[in-house]
């Protein structure tokens, strides 16, 4: 079989070509994707004609010359890199290893439930405008000047400092660690004039990493086109060379368009004469997330904007989840290793990957972004998870050093872009969690979390709301808190509240779909029905007694919840939902602070989520104490500004800003309610009940009752008794006003009525009398009669 890579003439063998080292292009994604195009059509003509069609990379407009664009000298992509990118742009199903992390020091585990898969967005995440950074030519990507500063020389094997200054001379390039006798060498082993393998014309150095150089060369069996040789052995034994290249095979096959490609595995002989092994790898010219840091830094002293560094993270973390799928730990994720030409970016660096669990080869990695327990466990989705975490933590913020690396994440009391960003912190705790088990289950769950945060962050720096669809949870089902105030009834509050997603996958989900009933009792006897064929020869369902408890506290019944839920702590410990229930049934039970520690701990779990933070706002509402205030108003705010479907934390937030006093901030918030809301004119009496709920009727000025006027002027209200009851309290503030001597300087009428004591009295008693016909108890009528009476204007006979 003959290689299929553009420009090679080798063929395969046992998997790979014997010229470039490419493993063959799928045949089955070649024979579906050349069915599906028509004749005429660009793969058509590309498949006839392989030297000719459209460049494949993004932004470039030329034609593919003899297997190369004639614009920027790039290769087409093949097939499988296209069907891998189609497949990942729609995003996977999150893992269901056991995690789950809380500040309150309850386990959660948010990676059971199957409805966590996330969508992918291009860089920016379709939301983040990113620079772009132009293609560097290969030519001026090498160092004139090749050389490793003495502070980053390092013992490859004890890490400790080597080849430093010492009396007033420069630090010696080559020689022995003092510390542990290991040779070092800090100078190149290749240059210009070497050629590798009898295949790669070397053309000098590009960096320094962990492994030695890392050279710069074309492939003159493959049209000269430019390659990147990163060693990957330094030993005598030529049989332990041959044993590492071909367990380093695998890495040919990963194919990912936010990984660089391995072409190849040459051998050369080192100045010692002894085999030095090389990776040959895709050369992407632009800039590391690191050059991309200092150069923001030199600007203006500044780290990343946070939008823009969770933007380069989120590109990543399905190409990581790539690697996990196919069981490989990427164990050395920094900024270093992320390279970003145009408005693409890629992992450069496959040096230090891996089998997932893999506790006998030598695991390479970098101090302050690596686990600690590594040496331990092996690498896992656990430690992958922590140097995503750090590397964010690195690109936006100050991270104090120990002992020459990253020391422990700053808190928000020290950090103020983390007192800002609530949401973010949380996520880094928990991406960064000593234990192990209470970090994120995988790299879609991250991304998940991550795009929520990344829609708070901002909707915070703009004032424009980001609105998603969660994968955890359905959208609000009503709203509480109409008005001014929580609702004596904790069952309304749950009943308007999100639900937690069904798992359709889950054995359960198709009865559960067809049941119509509502109280615990008889969801129970309808399932106990057909439960017999739902639970035969398939796992036991899950969702089934999820539902049961969540009908238990729609219900109105904490005990009996609570109940359920102690049933199933042992065989779904730590489950997410189980805190979300947990927390409903201590609203039941109206213990306020207890239900608001199972939302804070849901909260940490699940930072990206608008649900658990709008219930533990109206848990620390309930809470009434001081600081329990300060909460709730800044989890309704961040909720609102975020997501304007959650009306609900609009009008929590109007209620706390009003009860704090700020009664500005209050209209603010209850005006920015969209007029297609069903609750628009509820939104907008409670700004004109706001507006003159003034402690001091000494407070009330002719302009404020005008403009409370002509907001219930503009409203469009269907009840004849909220409307009488919104014009009454205009009216009546218009009273109180004239009562205290004021005269108006403005004649025009307010509400239909003069501005002066006729007029308003005949106002109020048009509204009681309007308020008395609309009720059907007698002695309410009466009592409304009465006062309708009293307030009339005067007449004389």
């Amino acid at each position: 079989m003959n290689c299929t890579e553009p420009g090679c003439t080798g063929t395969i063998e046992d998997g790979y070509c014997t010229v470039c080292g490419s493993a063959p292009v799928n045949p089955d994604s070649v024979s579906t994707v050349s069915a599906q195009a028509a004749p005429g059509t660009a793969a058509a003509s590309t498949a006839a004609h392989p030297g000719a069609g459209r460049c494949a990379e993004p932004g470039c407009g030329g034609t593919l010359v003899d297997g190369y664009c004639d614009v920027c000298g790039s290769a087409p992509a093949p097939v499988s890199a296209m069907a891998t990118t189609a497949h990942d742009t729609r995003g996977s199903v999150g893992s269901t290893v056991r995690s789950g992390a809380t500040r309150s020091g309850r386990s959660v585990r948010t990676g059971r439930s199957g409805s966590t898969g996330g969508g992918r967005g291009r860089l920016g995440a379709g939301m983040v405008k990113v620079p772009s950074v132009p293609r560097k030519d290969p030519a001026e990507a090498v160092l004139t000047d090749a050389e490793v500063p003495e502070s980053h020389r390092d013992c490859g094997k004890c890490g400790r400092p080597v080849g430093r200054s010492r009396d007033g001379k420069p630090g010696r390039t080559e020689g022995f660690c003092p510390h542990c006798g290991t040779r070092f060498s800090f100078t190149p082993k290749l240059s210009r004039s070497d050629v590798v393998g009898g295949q790669y014309g070397v053309l000098g150095p590009l960096a320094h990493g962990g492994l030695g150089w890392i050279y710069l060369a074309v492939d003159h069996k493959v049209d000269d086109r430019p390659v990147v040789l990163k060693g990957l052995l330094n030993t005598g034994d030529a049989d332990a060379m041959r044993a590492a290249v071909a367990e380093k095979r695998f890495l040919a096959q990963v194919d990912h368009p936010n990984i660089v490609r391995i072409y190849n595995f040459a051998e050369d002989t080192g100045p010692d004469g002894k085999p030095v092994g090389y990776i040959v790898m895709e050369y992407v010219g632009g800039k590391s997330l690191k050059q991309l840091l200092r150069e923001q830094r030199t600007a203006d002293q500044r780290y990343l904007p946070p939008a823009r560094a969770i933007a380069y993270i989120l590109e990543m973390l399905p190409a990581l989840e790539y690697l996990h799928e196919r069981g490989l730990a990427y164990c050395d994720f920094k900024p270093d290793n992320v390279m970003q030409t145009e408005e693409q970016l890629k992992l450069i660096d496959l040096g230090a990957v891996i089998a997932l669990e893999d506790q006998t080869e030598t695991i390479y990695g970098t101090p302050g972004y690596q686990a600690k327990e590594i040496a331990r466990t092996g690498p896992t989705i656990a430690t992958e998870v922590y140097t995503v975490g750090r590397t964010l933590a690195a690109l936006i913020m100050r991270i104090p050093p120990v002992n020459n690396e990253l020391g422990p994440l700053p808190g928000p009391e020290t950090e103020p872009l983390l007192a800002r960003h609530e949401s973010l912190y949380r996520f880094l705790v928990r991406a960064t969690d000593i234990d192990p088990d209470a970090r994120f289950t995988s790299m879609s769950e991250m991304s998940d979390q991550l795009t929520g945060i990344l829609r708070e962050v901002l909707a915070d720096e703009d004032g424009r709301p980001r609105p998603g669809l969660s994968t955890r949870f359905g959208p609000p089902r009503a709203v509480f808190g109409v008005g001014d105030r929580v609702p004596d009834d904790p069952r309304a509050i749950i009943a308007a509240l999100p639900v937690p997603l069904v798992d359709p996958a889950d054995s359960g989900a198709a009865l559960l779909a067809s049941t119509s009933a509502v109280t615990p009792e008889d969801l129970e006897r309808e399932i106990t029905a057909g439960l017999a064929a739902v639970v035969t020869g398939r796992e036991e369902s899950i969702e089934i007694p999820l539902r049961l408890i969540r009908a238990a506290l729609e219900f109105g019944d904490p005990d009996d919840a609570l109940r359920r839920l102690d049933e199933v702590s042992e065989t779904l410990a730590g489950d997410w939902r189980l805190t979300w229930f947990a927390g409903q049934a201590r609203l039941l039970q109206r213990d306020w602070a207890a239900a608001a520690t199972e939302f804070d701990a849901l909260y940490s779990a699940l930072p990206g989520e608008a649900a658990p933070k709008l219930a533990l706002a109206v848990a620390s509402e309930l809470d009434a104490t001081a600081p329990a205030r300060e909460r709730a108003a800044r989890y309704y705010e961040m909720v609102w500004r975020t997501d304007r479907s959650f009306t609900s934390a609009a009008f929590g937030a109007a209620r706390v800003r009003k009860t704090a006093g700020d009664r500005a901030g209050a209209v603010e918030v209850l005006d920015q309610v969209d007029a297609a809301s069903a609750v628009h004119t509820e939104a907008g009496v409670a700004a004109v009940e706001t507006l003159l709920a003034v402690p001091d009727s000494e407070q009330l000025t002719e302009q404020l009752v005008r403009d409370a006027g002509k907001r219930v002027d503009s409203l469009t209200i269907d009840s004849k008794r909220r409307s009488a009851q919104a014009r009454m309290r205009v009216l009546d503030a218009a009273l109180r006003w004239l009562r205290l001597g004021r005269v108006p300087t403005d004649h025009s009428p307010l509400l239909g009525v003069a501005l002066d004591q006729q007029g308003v009295r005949t106002g109020l008693e048009r509204c009681y009398r309007d308020l008395a016909r609309e009720t059907d108890d007698m002695w309410e009528r009466i009592a409304l009669v009465e006062q309708a009476n009293a307030v009339r204007p005067r007449t004389v006979l």
